[in-house]
């Protein structure tokens, strides 16, 4: 959880303190500190959010390169050359400087090279020892680094001057030779005409990539009755960008093809990717022959119906036959290994978006990744084998991995290595398939993915119909007891839950693109740069929060016994030189528990902000008042919000939080962050929002699986819900500093007292 949460004495000591750096820009106030000095905390929560910006480093005026060493110089120096008596009364005065000596310099130079960027300590000592203030060292060593920053860039200006001097007389030299050239053959003129350098490389690669489709499709041609060729083919270097309109673009992955981005920021990686070697030649034929079966399969399944898929008593949902499922397909990657379940789910839904960016979606690594950020943690596309003809994904193959995960540290997630292949059918319809490739690997399987993917069918007015098929084996002995009867029941991981977070992602990318907002309702926020700065930055928040929420192989949990509640497990990582998230070590921490109270109202408990007071440390029981909203679909409990807290106590700082809340029929989220007012007011009117740094908390809500229909959320008055509760916080802003036990004992503190408000808060609405 973000800066400036305040624990009152009565809960647990006061060692929860402000970060007071709120210099550098954007969300310098937005993560939560942890001090070791009593009291740090008292009459702090962030900068003053009373709408005056606060005063900050570089709101200093920096002395100019040129005049550094002499622009130091006393007032008095300066009035000596200037004029006297009365002339310089109406002068304005100006301000003294005072002069550095030659050793003071010196020392300052020399502590310079050694470390430019001194702590706080550091000056401290460093001005003790050279007689001078603390603020005085600090903007020498200011000014210092902004004057080698100059310098530097002078340098590097002048090297590109040259260069490109050098460049230009190169390109009239071969103008000139081109314009002379002449046929060896004849004496003529060359034809070569406004052909360029590049246009004749990317021939050749053209070239070349003809001859690597006809080949591929001479292997597939074995297998789909006739070759897939005569298509003009579009080059990797040539096809467009397809990004996700609010897509993070790098912010987490760092290089293409890699989604999630979580591997990087907490390090490690699972068994099955450390396991997987590179393809080779002999490998992909048999690659291609498996997609083809399995997109036969997935296609018949998705039509098939009893005695494959058997309805249950109550017809609310249908299951896998396994025994007529072995006789229907006997072909595919072999028997079900006897220490693994099988778990097989078909659901359809009609959604708002067209079959084109459905399949872009799928296809794109980094979008699907975005879109189901809550069931993805970390996906990589390994090898394209076909990046597809005509244009477009038909026939598209590509080898992957893939972690899937439940929001809960209690429930371990599942690795996949395997092969997606899209195809457009006859009808029109698209279907994008996956299937494992184990055999490939020489980890142990512990999930293998038989055919599994969707059927996209094109409706009117945008919309398209998805029929989805989850078909796995895995083994599911490592589930807490607590995720059991959720896990077994297949809703967990199974297709209602793919389309239910398809369909409300469609509504909220639509809700962004809409033009037509009412102008009545008072906070929708109708600047439309503004909504889409603000939804980018939301969905930001909520992709960090899923990341670090999860037992994903990435992190290492430590539990923390004898908390007198659940138990809380926590982990530790250095954020540095990330725009988006304050600097220094951040310590998560989470805990899951069940609640004899229906999901829903969990969900409209903790996102409504008249109860907040009532859970929210962070409040401190201040009144809370939604500033602004967007609406992102059908649903209300659909929504980012931005919340003010009034604190209670008129010495203390307001705070402003960015929330979004989401549901559908398989779970909930309330996700939110402190962040700065400076910056959202540049979010609210459209400007970047990659540089707000943001330390999202907030709770995951799931059914615990005992209801009739599958744990659905709109069921209200059955069954209960399972709660995730997770804070990341920010406990030292130095990144090499060491954890302290005292930090995590605050911190487990912090997440013990809310949940016991939450059970206290929900007990009594069910009393």
């Amino acid at each position: 959880m973000p800066a400036g949460i305040m624990i009152p004495a009565r809960n647990m000591p006061s060692m929860i303190g402000r970060n007071n750096n709120v210099g550098g820009g954007f969300g310098s106030s937005s993560g939560l500190s942890l001090g070791q000095q009593p009291n740090m905390m008292e009459g702090q929560l962030l900068p003053a959010l009373d709408m005056a910006p606060n005063t900050s480093e570089s709101d200093i005026p920096r002395i100019r390169d040129d005049d550094f060493d002499t622009a130091t110089k006393s007032g008095s120096e300066n009035q000596e050359n200037g004029a006297s008596g009365d002339d310089q009364d109406q002068r304005p005065k100006k301000k003294r400087y005072h002069r550095h000596t030659q050793h003071q310099i010196q020392e300052m130079e020399a502590f310079f090279k050694e470390c430019p960027h001194p702590d706080d300590k550091q000056r401290k000592e460093l001005s003790r020892e050279l007689g001078l203030e603390p603020l005085q060292v600090k903007f020498w060593f200011q000014n210092k680094r902004t004057q080698m920053k100059n310098q530097h860039e002078r340098h590097e200006n002048s090297h590109l001057r040259a260069e490109n001097e050098k460049l230009r007389a190169d390109n009239m030299r071969y103008r000139e030779a081109l314009g002379n050239a002449s046929c060896p053959n004849c004496g003529g003129p060359t034809a070569i005409g406004e052909m360029s350098f590049d246009e004749h490389h990317l021939r050749l690669e053209n070239a070349r990539l003809r001859e690597e489709i006809d080949r591929i499709s001479a292997i597939a041609a074995k297998y789909v009755g006739k070759p897939v060729v005569n298509y003009p083919l579009l080059s990797p270097s040539s096809v467009p960008p397809r990004p996700l309109e609010l897509g993070v673009g790098g912010g987490y992955g760092g290089q293409a093809g890699i989604a999630g981005g979580t591997g990087d920021m907490y390090g490690g990686a699972g068994d099955l990717l450390r396991s997987i070697s590179g393809l080779t030649e002999a490998d992909k034929p048999m690659i291609i022959e498996l997609a083809v079966a399995a997109m036969e399969e997935l296609v018949r399944m998705a039509q098939m119906g009893e005695p494959l898929w058997m309805t249950t008593l109550d017809g609310s949902t249908t299951v896998l036959n396994e025994e007529e499922y072995m006789r229907s397909f006997p072909r595919g990657i072999g028997p079900k290994p006897s220490d693994l379940k099988c778990e097989a789910s078909r659901e359809t839904a009609l959604v708002i978006m067209n079959h084109i960016n459905l399949v872009e979606i799928l296809m794109d690594v980094n979008q699907w990744s975005t879109v189901f950020s809550g069931i993805v943690s970390r996906a990589m596309t390994m090898e394209v084998l076909s990046t597809g003809v005509a244009g477009n994904y038909n026939g598209a193959l590509q080898v992957m991995t893939a972690e899937l995960q439940v929001p809960s540290p209690l429930v371990p997630t599942r690795e996949s290595y395997f092969v997606r292949y899209c195809k457009q059918h006859a009808d029109g319809t698209w279907a994008v398939v996956d299937v494992s490739l184990d055999h490939l690997s020489t980890a142990p399987v512990k999930c293998r993915r038989r055919p599994s993917g969707c059927l996209i069918q094109e409706m009117p007015n945008g919309y398209s119909k998805v029929t989805w098929i989850e078909h796995v084996e895995v083994d599911d002995r490592g589930v807490h007891s607590l995720y059991k009867q959720l896990v077994s029941s297949g809703h967990a991981f199974g297709a209602k839950r793919w389309v239910a977070t398809l369909d409300r992602q469609c509504e909220r990318l639509a809700s962004a693109m809409a033009s037509n907002i009412p102008t009545a309702d008072v906070g929708v926020i109708t600047n439309q740069d503004g909504r889409r700065s603000m939804l980018k930055l939301a969905e930001r928040m909520v992709i960090s929060f899923c990341a670090g929420v999860s037992a994903s192989t990435a992190h290492t949990w430590t539990t923390l016994s004898g908390t007198g509640a659940d138990d809380v497990r926590v982990m530790t990582r250095k954020s540095v030189d990330d725009p988006g998230r304050p600097p220094g070590i951040v310590l998560s921490a989470a805990t899951s528990f069940w609640l004899p109270v229906p999901p829903e109202r969990v969900f409209d408990f903790l996102r409504d902000e008249n109860s907040r007071s009532e859970w929210d440390i962070l409040s401190n029981g201040g009144v809370v008042q939604e500033m602004a909203h967007i609406a992102n679909g059908r649903d209300t409990g659909n929504c980012v919000s931005l919340l003010r807290v009034n604190s209670a106590n008129s010495s203390q700082s307001n705070m402003l939080i960015l929330q979004e809340s989401c549901t559908d029929s398989t779970g909930s989220f309330v996700i939110y962050a402190p962040v700065d007012i400076v910056a959202m007011n540049v979010v609210l009117n459209g400007g970047d929002p990659d540089y707000v740094a943001l330390l999202p908390s907030g709770f995951a809500i799931l059914p615990d699986g005992t209801t009739p229909h599958g744990g659905a959320i709109v069921e209200t008055g059955h069954g209960g819900s399972l709660l995730t509760v997770a804070f990341q916080i920010l406990v030292d802003s130095v990144p090499t500093a060491k954890l302290s036990l005292g930090s995590v004992a605050t911190v487990n503190n912090l997440i013990a007292c809310t949940v016991e408000r939450i059970k206290a808060s929900l007990s009594c609405e069910a009393a």
